[in-house]
């Protein structure tokens, strides 16, 4: 018997023969670490959405140079698990360096990782009425006005827009609603396998540039136009009522829930996660409302997580 060691053994040709790797090695592969990038207009709330990652449990980097984003991933594969979900905010403010995201994010996917952009939206008059309340120039406008440095970030982000998996307009979104939206996407990645964002508003004040599906109520008779009605909203059990007293009201939602099932089961199929339904009336106040309530109830009972926004309450 030899008292070599197995890997000292020798083949039967006289060289030296290597030991093959044990399952347990093969089990320590590093995984890769899952990689959210957090991207869009300056001023429509990326740092609200990267700290409701980090409270979730996401490492997260904020304004990093996109080269080192890869090295980052690299780094969080070598951490035994301990770093499984990474979060990091790439923007403007990175100058020269944003030029480089496009090379970074080839890398990314050369390296098979799983990898998700959100982008942050918001309207011209919203961004420039959020930097003239803090007194802050915006970081492209140079010698130029606020609306000048907001035009040429959305043609710097445009090529970005487009290959985001979920943007998200925050134009009517306050601090709660953002961190809302950002919750039913990515909190508890495990159940359920779908989530919904189910939005009223009013077509007078335009539609959300966020949304996957819209869908009019306008056909409704409107209870505005009841004055013991008007002064309330969807969310009063009477202006509820009477919306769904109407004719083709309930036949409505019953035949939308079920064409949404039908929908929502193709977007598990395609692998996609998040959806945002916005439902429409003329001001955003009493049908829309009513029947986004009644929808996102639907859902729930489907097992979808669901959010409710009413994007244009109360603005009348």
């Amino acid at each position: 018997m030899s008292d070599s060691s197995p890997e000292q053994q020798t083949g039967r040709d006289g060289e030296q023969a290597s030991a093959a790797p044990s399952r347990d090695d093969q089990d320590r592969s590093p995984a890769i670490p899952e990689l959210v990038i957090i991207s869009g207009m300056s001023g429509a709330g990326r740092s609200t959405a990267a700290k409701c990652l980090e409270d979730l449990g996401w490492f997260v980097v904020d304004n990093i140079p996109p080269e080192l984003i890869p090295p980052m991933v690299d780094l969080g594969a070598r951490s035994q698990g301990n770093v499984a979900r990474i979060a990091v905010v790439v923007d403007v403010r990175g100058r020269r360096f944003f030029d480089n995201l496009k090379e970074s994010l080839a890398a990314l996917d050369a390296a098979q990782v799983k990898r998700r952009i959100v982008f942050l939206e918001s309207s011209d008059e919203a961004l420039v009425r959020r930097f003239e309340s803090v007194r802050r120039p915006h970081p492209l406008q140079g010698d130029g006005r606020i609306v000048d440095g907001i035009a040429a970030e959305r043609d710097l982000l445009r090529e970005l827009r487009g290959d985001a998996d979920l943007v998200i307009d925050t134009s009517s979104l306050n601090v709660h609603e953002l961190r809302a939206k950002m919750d039913a996407q990515f909190a508890g990645e495990e159940v359920p396998e779908l989530r919904a964002t189910v939005m009223s508003f009013g077509f007078k004040y335009g539609l959300p540039v966020d949304a996957d599906l819209v869908v009019d109520c306008r056909f409704i008779p409107n209870p505005h136009w009841v004055p013991e009605l008007r002064p309330y909203t969807g969310l009063n059990e009477e202006v509820s009522n009477y919306v769904f007293s109407q004719p083709g009201a309930k036949e409505f939602l019953d035949g939308y829930a079920e064409l949404l099932r039908i929908v929502a089961e193709g977007y598990r199929r395609e692998g996609k996660r998040y959806v945002t339904i916005a439902v429409g009336c003329t001001g955003g106040k009493h049908r829309s409302v009513a029947m986004s309530e009644k929808l996102a109830r639907r859902l729930v009972s489907e097992g979808v997580e669901t959010v409710v926004v009413h994007r244009d309450m109360g603005r009348e």
